[in-house]
This record gives structure tokens, C-alpha cells and sequence, in this order.
């Protein structure tokens, strides 16, 4: 094994302590529990939520909103943009303890699918909103600009070429609310806001905890899951606070792999299930501290660190005995074998600031660092230049992003003589990131590499980083008693591609307390990540039914540059919007939002470029032994257009209790504006450097539609809950047309029931009551019966789940 390995050895041993399991989990929630008697009894601190059975749509509309405003006041019925606002109580309802997959299910706008033998993607699962890359969307911690993951998704899943945020770290025990604002704003926080933003909003103050467990399981048999939780606040000084949460969380995996019928004259193991087709096994904890300290007079002082550790056993495809007899390694494996891949994710950060008020103005300085070091091991494999003689494990490298970003926000009241006082924002930014590849061993790459993931080679490592910086201002307030409106205006330069300026204007007017008007102009940006520049590896990928040894490239290498790459530009995007708020009565709310999405020089990672000899050897020329290629390219223009609906309704049925009722729907349509001239490299040689599948990928490849239906009934300590949701029809297409594929729409019913009674609170449910699967995979494009079903498939496909929560509260 590498010198490398030895240094990383330690990295792992040391986070031991915290993966000791479930028993390390049961002690820290019975200590935790036993502080419950001194603290319960201050005063719970559980805020009010936007969508909450117990809050009525009157109130949901005072909720006060912090995302896309620099206003202490703006509520959501105020907002110019469109914000859902989603309480860790709306979280809990969910069968999930995954933020991610708990978003998919509340929001028609936000599609999370499960994808399976797709390497590191398998481990590090990407959201996206609105149809688009899960990289145009920011995400927020309190506000700070969130760290992305080093994972790059390079194989077939949506978000293919994306590298972001991993919405899965952040535990439901340090979560008050996640509020999602459904816009364009790269114009009040820079790059990647060009979907939307997700800002995660913790929990505050000294009062208040609990702690929580849950187990589930699939109703084929696997996927048994359980997950432990404790939070509490404590008092820090006089007017000071701190609060922990803690999260263990265990995933078993599922299989819906199909039967393995590949070499059938010569495979002892046909007519078996060899493969693995699901969610892997994963066990993670995560942890988040939170903490506020006065200091003289005005000023505050505030931290946030967050950790989490993520151990991930995910499969490649099966390799049967006559490959392992074709390379010589029959010896170690003499019915075939199955790649396993070990990765290990850690992802921490720390956010340190001190907030004031001086001379009129409000302001905030804070330091921002995070890091996401994702680490890969190949088990259960070999390298065939071995033979017989081959280690069957090998340390296959490591990739590592970091982001420290210093900030400065100031913000006051200004009279400018109109309805109200306005509020004056400005800010300065400077950011540093970071991207780094160590490469494996050298028998994980050298002759073929690792069987089933190959090492990142030596000539893929390196360490590559650049800066920024920013300055914005904004300004927003009542024009007139009905009519409210904002502007804003950033400019960044980075070192690497230049200058990027956004801007924004909104405005809403409200004819009546039951009418309103809202609507958005922005433009925005997305600069190309690190790891798009600079990402490289070899890997076995699934192209057109064969297992192939793809390159990706770096476009700035001499290998992409032999197949017509060009540096990347910074996406440029135009936004516009257009809501109707109506409440006709008290207890019912409808909001009616319009949007169209430019994006020109998007970002994707190429189709996969199956070489031809010339090309081939030209690259074999270079040290570069592979079959077929890809890079990142500015090669698309796209545009998107939709309408999101939300509807909700209380009413109280007296003695029968109260329910609350919601609807809540997407239409989603992307379109290609324009492709550039294929590269005349490329077109000599009969290659698309954009293919139909890549365009497909990009435009149809998502549900075009969305609706979920909700109903919770509450009776005294009752509580009932019912929800429906319609996933649209997608398409997945193939080279050969012939073999494109619609998958048809799919309803999924979710039933729960729970039980809250003082400080107690259970609850059970069954997640697809009827039990539905996506469409299976024609046979064509099932890869000898192994892929049963799709990975684009927005609900996966695990089929009807159970489970049961407990909680106790404080």
C-alpha cells in the first residue's frame, strides 16, 4: 500500500469513537435524557411553522422569513420571491430521517432520486431544483454560504458533471426550519444561485431539546435503517447560550437488482442475483454545535460547527467467471466477482462570527471554513495485469474540496420620504477554495487498475485553488402602503476567469389583504467549480450495454485538448417570475408562481466519446490508455419554464377536531436553445461531443410534473396523516433510438398515525402503501437482466417501507 494510505490510516482510526454505533448512540441519548428533569422546566422553544397542522394559513402568512431579504420583518406573505418554509416538524412527519429525500417529498419543486452503480454518486446523492444542475442551487447554513462536496457526479445520473452541496449532513435535531426560496439569487449571494436557495435554519437558545429514535424497513425484507437523535441548549453566561445535536443514523442496503443472465453458457451462477441495485449500506453521525455569547454592550459574538462522518459499501457491476478467467484471476475468484466500493466521507465546518450595531448600522464579520474529503477503497477485487497474484483490496485515492470565505454585511434603516423606512444593505466577500486529488496506490491504477473503480493515477493528483471577490449592495422597502419593491447588485472577480456582475429587481403590490402581486427580473451566474476544471480519473462505465475504461479529462490537458476542448466561462443566466397570492378566507391561502430560466454557456460534462483507433493511440501517446473520453464543456444554452402552486386550507371541525389540508404542484419544462459547433476534431472522426442522450439528460430526463396532496387531521392527542404524490413521465434515451424508453407517470401513497401526549410524541407509518415500482427497464437496456429499474426514477426503487418514531421533548 501508498505512504499516502498511511497518513489517511490515522484519519479514520481517529474518527472511531464516534462510529462505535449504537451503543455509544444509547449512552450519549440516556445522558442527554437525564438532563431533562432540570431543564424541562424552562420553556419549550419550538417555533411556529409554515405548514403545521397547529398553524393556521393566516399565520403561516406572518411567518418571518430571513432568505432573499435583508429585512429583520419580511414575512412570507410580504416576500417578492416565492419561500417555502418547512419546520424540523414537517421533516419528522416524513418516513425519512435524510434531509434530502424528506425535501423530495415536500417539495414539487425539489426531485431527489436514488441512483445505483453509479461509483462515488452512490455515496454522495445530488438534489436538484426546478429541473436544473444540483450545482445551480446555493445552500445556506444561517445564512453562510455552504462548502460543496469533492464528489463529482462523472457516470449516468441526473446532475451528471455536478459537484454540490451534500444536503444529507445536516441532522433533523439541529434543524428549526429549511426555508426554500424558488429564485434567481446570484444578485444577493452570489455564484450558484441561479435555481434557487436552500437555507438550513438552526435551532436557537438555551431552552428546549429532545431525544429521538426511529427504525424502518423495506416490505421486501432489507433495507432495515434506525437512527438516534438528541439536541439540547444550555446557558452560556448571563445572555449567553450553546446547543448540541447529535445524530446516528444506520442504512442497510437494498437490492432490486434483476437476475444475471450474462455468459449463460459458461456462468455457474446463472439464473442468480449477483448484482447489488439499490441504496447502499451507510452508516453515518453527524454533529452540530451552535452557540451565542454577548460581549460588551451590543456586540455578539456566535459560532456554528458542524461534522459529519459517512462510512458508504456500494457494488459495481458483477463480473462474471469468464472475465475472470479471460484476465488470469480465476484463481482468487473462480465464480466471478463483485467489485465493492469502501468510501468514507467527512465533511466539517465552522462558521465564527461577532455582530454589532454602531452609528445607526447593523453589521456582521464572519469567518466561513468547510471541507469535504471523500476517501475510496476497492474490496473484493483485483487488478487483471496481476493475475492470480493481485491484492484484492487497494487504496484508490482521495478527493478533497475547502472553502473559507470572509464576510462583511452592513445594513441600516434610510427615510426616503415614502410609506416607510427602506433598508440599505452592503457587503463585501472574499472567498478562497480549494480542490485537491491524491492519488491511490499505484497497483489501484497501473495496468488496468482496480477492477471495478480504478485509482486516481498520480498524474490525476494535485492541488488546485483560486479566490474571489465580491461587493454587493441592496435596498428594499414600502413604496407605498401596498407596493413594495427591491434592488440589488453584486460584482465578484475571481482570479482564474474574471468578472461576473448580477442584478435584481422585485416588486409586489397588494390590491386588497386578500389579492397580491409579486414578480422578479434577475440575472445571475454560476462559476465553473474546481473540481469541473480540474477532475480526473479513469473509470469503468456502462456505454452503449459494454463496460468501457472512460478518461475524464481536464479541459486544460493535453488529452482534452486533443479532443477539442476550451476552457470554461461562467454560466450566465436571465431569471424572470410572476406570483399571484390570493386569500379569500382566513383559513385558506393559494399562491400562483410563473418562471422562464435563460441559462447560456451551461456546464456539462460531455458524452461519453468512444475513441477511435487514430484517437487512441494518440492519447496512448500521451500515457492515457483508454477506450473512451468526456471533459466539461460550455457547449449548452437552455431554457426553463414552469409554474409552482401551493394551496392550503385549515379548518376546525369542532368536536371532531382540526385538520389542514395542502396542494401543491410543479410543471417543469427545459429546452435546448442552442448547441455550439462540434469541435472539428470531433466531427472527423464521427464523434458528438454533445450527443442525444447528453440533450436528453439536460431536457426530459426529470419528472415534468409534480403534485403532491397532503391531509393531517389532529383529535386530541391524535394525529393522522395522509399524502399523495404524482410523479410525471420521464424519458431516458438511448445512442440507438430505438431503444429510448418512456417511463410513465406513478402515484405514491404515504399514510401515517401519531400520538402526542405532553412531552411524549409516537408515531408509525408506511411509506408507498401500494407498493409501487417504477416501470422496469426495457431488456434491451437492462444489461443481461441486472438493471431492473431506471436511477432517474424520483421516488428509487425500494417499494412499500415501515416505520416507527419515538420522541421525547423538552
Amino acid at each position: 500500500m501508498s505512504s499516502r494510505l498511511s497518513l489517511r490510516s490515522p484519519a479514520r482510526s481517529s474518527f472511531r469513537p464516534l462510529t462505535a454505533g449504537i451503543p455509544l448512540s444509547a449512552v450519549a441519548l440516556a445522558a442527554i435524557a437525564s438532563l431533562a428533569p432540570a431543564v424541562q422546566a424552562q420553556s419549550r422553544t419550538q417555533t411556529s411553522i409554515s405548514t403545521s397542522a397547529a398553524t393556521a394559513p393566516s399565520d403561516q402568512l406572518q411567518q418571518v422569513v430571513v432568505t432573499g431579504t435583508r429585512r429583520v420583518n419580511r414575512t412570507v406573505a410580504e416576500s417578492e420571491s416565492p419561500v417555502d418554509v418547512l419546520s424540523v416538524a414537517d421533516l419528522q412527519r416524513t418516513g425519512t430521517s435524510e434531509l434530502a429525500t424528506a425535501l423530495g417529498q415536500l417539495l414539487p419543486s425539489l426531485n431527489f432520486p436514488r441512483p445505483s452503480l453509479t461509483d462515488a454518486s452512490d455515496a454522495v446523492r445530488p438534489a436538484q431544483l426546478r429541473g436544473l444542475s444540483p450545482d445551480q442551487t446555493l445552500v445556506l447554513i444561517d445564512g453562510k454560504r455552504r462548502h460543496t462536496t469533492a464528489v463529482v457526479n462523472i457516470n449516468g445520473t441526473q446532475g451528471r458533471g455536478s459537484a454540490p452541496v451534500d444536503l444529507n449532513t445536516i441532522p433533523f435535531a439541529a434543524i428549526e426550519r429549511v426555508e426554500v426560496l424558488r429564485d434567481g439569487a446570484a444578485a444577493q449571494y452570489g455564484s450558484d444561485a441561479i435555481a434557487g436557495v436552500i437555507n438550513i435554519v438552526l435551532k436557537k437558545g438555551a431552552k428546549g431539546g429532545s431525544v429521538s429514535a426511529e427504525v424502518g424497513q423495506t416490505d421486501a425484507g432489507d433495507g432495515f435503517r434506525h437512527t438516534q437523535a438528541a439536541s439540547a441548549g444550555f446557558s452560556l453566561g448571563q445572555d449567553g447560550w450553546i446547543r448540541f445535536a447529535l445524530e446516528n443514523r444506520h442504512q442497510q442496503r437494498t437490492n432490486r437488482a434483476g437476475v444475471d443472465t450474462r455468459d449463460a453458457a459458461t456462468e455457474p451462477r446463472l439464473g442468480q442475483v449477483n448484482n447489488r441495485l439499490g441504496d447502499p449500506d451507510s452508516h453515518q453521525q453527524s454533529a452540530v454545535i451552535n452557540a451565542e455569547i454577548a460581549l460588551t454592550g451590543s456586540l455578539q459574538a456566535y459560532a456554528v460547527a458542524t461534522l459529519s462522518h459517512r462510512d458508504t459499501v456500494s457494488a459495481a457491476f458483477w463480473r462474471t467467471r469468464a472475465t475472470a478467467v479471460a484476465n488470469n484471476v480465476a484463481g482468487l475468484y473462480p465464480e466471478g466477482f463483485l467489485p465493492l466500493q469502501d468510501s468514507t466521507t467527512v465533511d466539517t465546518g465552522i462558521v465564527a462570527g461577532v455582530r454589532g450595531e454602531l452609528a445607526g448600522w447593523s453589521w456582521d464579520a464572519s469567518i466561513n471554513h468547510g471541507r469535504n474529503r471523500f476517501d475510496i477503497d476497492v474490496a473484493n477485487t483485483a487488478n487483471y495485469s496481476l493475475g492470480n497474484a493481485s491484492p484484492t483490496r487497494f487504496d484508490a485515492g482521495r478527493l478533497s474540496n475547502q472553502q473559507t470565505v470572509l464576510n462583511l454585511d452592513l445594513s441600516r434603516e434610510v427615510d426616503l420620504g415614502l410609506a416607510a423606512p427602506w433598508t440599505l444593505a452592503l457587503g463585501a466577500e472574499a472567498r478562497r477554495e480549494r480542490y485537491e486529488i491524491d492519488a491511490g496506490e499505484p497497483a489501484s491504477y497501473q495496468g488496468g487498475g482496480a477492477s471495478g473503480f480504478p485509482g486516481f493515477q498520480a498524474s490525476n493528483a494535485g492541488a488546485h485553488s483560486r479566490h474571489d471577490v465580491a461587493a454587493y449592495a441592496s435596498l428594499e422597502g414600502q413604496v407605498t402602503k401596498a407596493f413594495s419593491a427591491s434592488a440589488a447588485l453584486r460584482a465578484e472577480h475571481y482570479n482564474d476567469f474574471g468578472n461576473a456582475t448580477s442584478a435584481k429587481l422585485s416588486g409586489r403590490y397588494a390590491w386588497s389583504p386578500a389579492v397580491a402581486l409579486r414578480g422578479t427580473v434577475s440575472t445571475g451566474f454560476r462559476a465553473p467549480s474546481l473540481a469541473q476544471q480540474y477532475f480526473a480519473t479513469t473509470s469503468t462505465n456502462l456505454i452503449n450495454g459494454a463496460l468501457v475504461d472512460a478518461g475524464t479529462f481536464p479541459v486544460e490537458s493535453a488529452a482534452a485538448a486533443a479532443l477539442g476542448a476550451k476552457p470554461l466561462k461562467a454560466e450566465k443566466s436571465r431569471n424572470v417570475s410572476l406570483g399571484l397570492l390570493l386569500q379569500p378566507l382566513a383559513q385558506w391561502q393559494t399562491t400562483v408562481d410563473v418562471y422562464q430560466i435563460d441559462i447560456d454557456d451551461r456546464i456539462l460534462l460531455s458524452a461519453n466519446l468512444t475513441l477511435p483507433a487514430a484517437l487512441r493511440n494518440q492519447l496512448a501517446a500521451q500515457g492515457v490508455l483508454v477506450s473512451a473520453g468526456r471533459y466539461f464543456t460550455n457547449a449548452l444554452d437552455t431554457r426553463t419554464r414552469g409554474v409552482d402552486v401551493v394551496s392550503t386550507w385549515q379548518q376546525d371541525w369542532g368536536g371532531a377536531g382540526r385538520g389542514q389540508y395542502t396542494v401543491a404542484y410543479n410543471h417543469n419544462k427545459n429546452s435546448i436553445r442552442h448547441v455550439d459547433d462540434n469541435p472539428a476534431i470531433l466531427t472527423a472522426n464521427g464523434l458528438e461531443l454533445i450527443d442525444r442522450v447528453s440533450l436528453a439528460r439536460a431536457t426530459i430526463g426529470s419528472p415534468k410534473d409534480k403534485l403532491v396532496l397532503g391531509a393531517e387531521h389532529r383529535w386530541g392527542p391524535w394525529i393522522g396523516r395522509v399524502a399523495a404524490s404524482r410523479y410525471g413521465s420521464f424519458v431516458i434515451r438511448q445512442s440507438n433510438a430505438a431503444n429510448d424508453q418512456t417511463f410513465g407517470p406513478a402515484w405514491l401513497l404515504d399514510l401515517s398515525a401519531g400520538w402526542e401526549q405532553g412531552a411524549w410524541s409516537l408515531s408509525a407509518g408506511i411509506d408507498n402503501v401500494t407498493n409501487r415500482y417504477p416501470d422496469r427497464v426495457i431488456a434491451v437496456n437492462a444489461v443481461g437482466g441486472i438493471l431492473a429499474y431506471n436511477q432517474f426514477s424520483p421516488f428509487g426503487a425500494n417499494g412499500r417501507q415501515y416505520y416507527a418514531k419515538a420522541r421525547y421533548q423538552w
